[in-house]
Order: structure tokens, then C-alpha cells, then sequence
């Protein structure tokens, strides 16, 4: 079917989605428990909205439509405690990161719901891989044309993203040595990655997703994996790339700094975006991915190697006035103590050493979840 058109939204207005793990608290192994989940929460007073994932110990938060930090935090809060008291009735631990530290892929049952179904069918054993867990931003946009600025515009900050959200160091039992391990599982897929190279709205409708679809490869935006996606339903771009972090507070300080970012791109104060500033997007990619906040850079532009930490130091004090203007300023002294501190895969491996073993591991990050952090 024709792509929808796209929807006009509030800019800069924020959604924020996180996949979320279910616990088995016996043996800290995931569980079987979403539908349980699910079924509890539709009694519940829930603000925002609670859906299935693509296997059965995984759900999904999605909270309102809102426009600065304040308010985002709040609800992410009350969702989050709502959460936590199912759970207590369930005796399953919900948490956050981005891989689940020694759960077995196999072990996994799929979601009953015609898509994931489909999805299974296309992609085989992956999809029960895709037992990854990610934080989703969305972020809204005046225009189609104004959200394929901003998406592409945002290339050079992805890796920002990236290194603060980070918690997978973990999987399948051993430590990866990669900050977001989880993106190595996203990258298998065939449409994953970026979007084309395309500023007009009409141009991306027409010559790319219409004739996309004619193969019969896909059917609408959802079969893209893309690292940021427009969104036309919602008027939105989508950002990708975040592990779920271990708090709600990190969740919503990283979509707040999106928003800061997205509003001062949409000044002009820096030179466009261009195809050949992807020269280096997969580079800085996997420098995030692989060694976090102590990566480094190829600025797109100059060419010039940099430290990713210090970038993000310095751009998030150029952010400073653009997030005051939405009650961001917490949202900027929370990132600024991470990129300080370290992220929450340091933490998770702290806890390795500390308490020695993975089980310990992901009881702790039960306890942050539940806790929430400053």
C-alpha cells in the first residue's frame, strides 16, 4: 500500500518507547511471563501504554505525547512504579539494559500475534536473537522535509546516543568486551542500519519507499530497521539506537537531550547534512558500540579523529541554552555526571566484579530499575 502521508506534528514534541526484560527471580533468567503481564496490567491504572514484544519475556512501554522533561520523567516514574508492583504480584523482576547477560536464544517462545509470527516466518532464528532490549525516541516534526533534515542532520550524534544509553556488555554468558552488544544483534538484519540519502519528502515517497514496496520487500515503515526512521503516522523521526537503560531517569534525560539537539539542528548553525559525512558513520558506530565513552571519532566534516566523551562533554554545554527553553537542564546534568562517571555497562561490570557472577548482575539491575537513580 502507498506510504501514509505525513502526518503534521507539535515539533519537538517527545514519545518515548522501552523494551523491558521479565525476570525469573529464582534464577534471574528471563521468564515466560508478558501475557501474565499483560493481563494484570489491563486492570491497573496505567498512564501511557503497555504492548507485547517480539518474544514472550520482553513488553513494551510507550508513554504520552510530551514537551519537556518535567513531564516525560513523571510519567516514566508512574509507569515504572506500576510496573514494579505488577511485577511484585507476579514474582517477576522487571529491569532495563540492553541484552539480557546469559539467557539461551533457543529458550525463547514467540509472541502470539500475526506480525511477530510473520516477522519469524521471514527471519528465522533471529528474531528469537532480537531478544535485545532498546529505548526508542521519538521526536516530533512540522514536516515530512523537516524530519528528513533532522534525521539526517542527527548522523553525526548517533554515536552520542549510543555510549550513554549503553548496558549490554553481556550476552549469551560472556563479557563481550562491547559497551552495546545489542546493536551487533540489530546490524543482522538486511534493513537495518540507515536511511537513504534523501532530503524531500515527495522524493523519499516516491522514488525510494514507493519503489521499495514494488519488490515486495517491504510493506511499510516498520520493516525498516533503520537507526533513525521517519514515522509518518505519528509526524515523528525515530531514533534507534539507545540500549534501555537500567533507569527511567537515564530514559528520560536521553530524550530531553534529543530534543535539545533536534531544536538547535533545525537553527542552521551547523553546515547540512551531506551524503559523504556517512563516509564515516559506520566507523563511529562501531567505536560507540565497541568502547563506549572512551571511543573516539572522525568528525564527519573536518575529518578530524576526536575523543567521544570529550564531544559529548562539549556538546552537551552547547546544549544548554536550547534545553533550558524545556525545563531540560536536569536532563543535562544527569548526562553530564554519566559521561563523567560512566555508563550503566561500567556499572554492570562493576557489579560482576563486585558480586561474581551474572546472576548477581542482573539482580542489580532489578534493585536500579526499581530504585531509580538521581
Amino acid at each position: 500500500m502507498p506510504l501514509e502521508p505525513f502526518k503534521t506534528s507539535d515539533a519537538l514534541t517527545l514519545g518515548v518507547e522501552l523494551e523491558l526484560q521479565l525476570v525469573n527471580l529464582s534464577n534471574f533468567d528471563l521468564t515466560d511471563a508478558s501475557s501474565d503481564m499483560l493481563h494484570l496490567l489491563r486492570r491497573a491504572s496505567l498512564p501511557g501504554n503497555v504492548t507485547p514484544e517480539v518474544t514472550e519475556s520482553m513488553i513494551e512501554i510507550n508513554t504520552d505525547i510530551h514537551t519537556n522533561h518535567t513531564e516525560l520523567l513523571e510519567q516514566l516514574q508512574r509507569i515504572r512504579d506500576t510496573l514494579v508492583r505488577a511485577g511484585d504480584t507476579l514474582n517477576v523482576g522487571v529491569c532495563g539494559g540492553g541484552t539480557h547477560p546469559f539467557q539461551h536464544w533457543p529458550e525463547r517462545k514467540i509472541f502470539a500475534k500475526p506480525r511477530f509470527k510473520e516477522v519469524s516466518a521471514i527471519y528465522g532464528y533471529l528474531i528469537k536473537q532480537f531478544t535485545v532490549f532498546g529505548q526508542h525516541i521519538h521526536v516530533g516534526c512540522a514536516s515530512g522535509d523537516e524530519a528528513l533534515f533532522l534525521l539526517h542532520a542527527l548522523n553525526r550524534y548517533v554515536p552520542h546516543f549510543i555510549a550513554l544509553s549503553a548496558s549490554s556488555p553481556y550476552f549469551q554468558g560472556i563479557d563481550t568486551q562491547f559497551n552495546s552488544a545489542r546493536l551487533n544483534s540489530v546490524f543482522a538484519f538486511p534493513l537495518s542500519g540507515r536511511a537513504p540519502f534523501l532530503l524531500r519528502w515527495a522524493d523519499f515517497e516516491n522514488m525510494y519507499f514507493a519503489k521499495m514496496e514494488s519488490t515486495g520487500i517491504v510493506k511499510s515503515m516498520k520493516d525498516f530497521y533503520w537507526d533513525i526512521r521517519p514515522k509518518p503516522e505519528f509526524g515523528t523521526i525515530e531514533l534507534r539506537v539507545c540500549d534501555t537503560p537500567l533507569t527511567v531517569e537515564r530514559a528520560a534525560a536521553l530524550a530531553c537531550y534529543l530534543q535539545a539537539l533536534c531544536q538547535y539542528l533545525l537553527t542552521q548553525a551547523e553546515a547540512p547534512p551531506t551524503e559523504d559525512d556517512y563516509l564515516v558513520y559506520n566507523y563511529n558506530r562501531f567505536q560507540a558500540c565497541r568502547f563506549g565513552l572512551d571511543g573516539s571519532l572522525v568528525h564527519p566534516k573536518t575529518h578530524e579523529t576526536i575523543s567521544l566523551r570529550e564531544d559529548i562533554l562539549t556538546t552537551l554545554r552547547k546544549m544548554e541554552p536550547y534545553a533550558e527553553m524545556m525545563a531540560g537542564q536536569p536532563a543535562l546534568e544527569h548526562l553530564y555526571r554519566t559521561a563523567h562517571e560512566g555508563s550503566d555497562a561500567s556499572y554492570l561490570r562493576q557489579q560482576y566484579v563486585e558480586r561474581g557472577s551474572t546472576e548477581s548482575m542482573v539482580d542489580a539491575a532489578i534493585h536500579r530499575f526499581r530504585d531509580g537513580c538521581p
